[in-house]
C-alpha cells in the first residue's frame, strides 16, 4: 500500500467469510481526513464486521485495508484509533470516573481528559456513580467517552446513539462535527437512515455491499431522490433488478 496524505481509510477488495458465508463481499470505499463518515444499513449488513477491519481485529479472507497511511491493525495506529463497539465495554464495578481514569493509564491519555470526556458527553454528574448502575443510554455514552480518550486521529463509533433522547443525540452530532472540524475523521455507523443528513460523507451498506461511497447531495443527485431514505431504497432495487 502507499501512503496517501487525503485519505483516512481506503478499502479494495475487502472480504470477510464467517460460517462458509460472505459476511463482506468485496468491499471497497475511500474516506477522507477530518470528515464525519457514516455507514448506515439494515441491522445484519456487515457495519460491525466492516468496522472490526478497520480497527484490525477482524480476519480478513481478501482484499486490503489501509489506516491513516498504515496497513489495518499496524501497531502504530493502536494511541490513533478510538473505538466505541456497539456493547460498552467498560467495567460495571467502578465510578465512571475511576474507569475513566483506568483507561486513560492504558492509553497514556493525560489524566486532565477524565474531565474534558465527561462533559463531551454530559456525564459529568455522574462521574461518581457506578457504572453498573448507569441506564443503557448512560453506559453507552460512558463506552463513548473512553473512545474520547487521548484525542485520537480516527474514530469508529458503532451505533453511539441507539438509546439516546433527541436533544442528546443532536448533542453528540455536534461534537462529531466540532471534532472532524479539529482534525478528527469519524466512521459512525446507525441503522437509524434520519441520522445520514447528519454526515459529511455516506457508506450505504446492504447484505455485505458498499451500495454507494457519496456526499448526501451526490447520493440525492444520483438518485434523483430528494429523501435519503428513498435514495437507500433506490439503490437497493436497482442493485436486486441488476442481479
Amino acid at each position: 500500500m502507499t501512503n496517501s496524505p487525503v485519505s483516512a481509510l481506503r478499502a479494495a477488495g475487502l472480504t470477510v467469510v464467517r460460517g462458509g458465508r460472505e459476511v463482506l463481499r468485496g468491499v471497497g470505499f475511500d474516506i477522507p481526513r477530518g470528515s464525519v463518515t457514516g455507514l448506515l444499513g439494515p441491522s445484519g449488513c456487515g457495519k460491525t464486521t466492516l468496522m472490526r477491519a478497520v480497527v484490525g481485529v477482524q480476519v480478513v479472507a481478501g482484499g486490503t485495508v489501509e489506516v491513516l497511511g498504515e496497513p489495518a491493525g499496524h501497531p502504530s495506529l493502536r494511541s490513533r484509533i478510538g473505538y466505541a463497539t456497539q456493547n460498552p465495554a467498560v467495567y460495571a464495578d467502578l465510578t465512571v470516573a475511576e474507569c475513566l481514569r483506568y483507561f486513560a493509564a492504558v492509553l497514556g491519555a493525560p489524566a486532565t481528559d477524565v474531565a474534558r470526556v465527561l462533559a463531551d458527553v454530559d456525564l459529568t454528574a455522574r462521574a461518581d456513580q457506578l457504572v453498573g448502575s448507569l441506564s443503557g443510554g448512560q453506559r453507552g455514552r460512558a463506552n463513548l467517552a473512553v473512545a474520547l480518550l487521548g484525542s485520537p486521529d480516527l474514530l469508529v463509533l458503532d451505533e453511539p446513539t441507539v438509546g439516546l433522547d433527541p436533544v442528546l443525540r443532536d448533542d453528540l452530532w455536534r461534537l462529531f462535527h466540532r471534532l472532524a472540524a479539529a482534525g478528527t475523521t469519524l466512521l459512525v455507523s446507525s441503522h437509524v437512515m434520519d441520522e445520514a443528513a447528519r454526515c459529511d460523507r455516506l457508506l450505504l451498506m446492504r447484505e455485505g455491499l458498499v451500495l454507494a461511497d457519496d456526499t448526501p447531495d451526490g447520493l440525492r443527485a444520483a438518485t434523483g431522490q430528494d429523501d435519503l431514505e428513498q435514495a437507500f431504497l433506490h439503490l437497493v432495487r436497482t442493485t436486486e433488478a441488476a442481479a
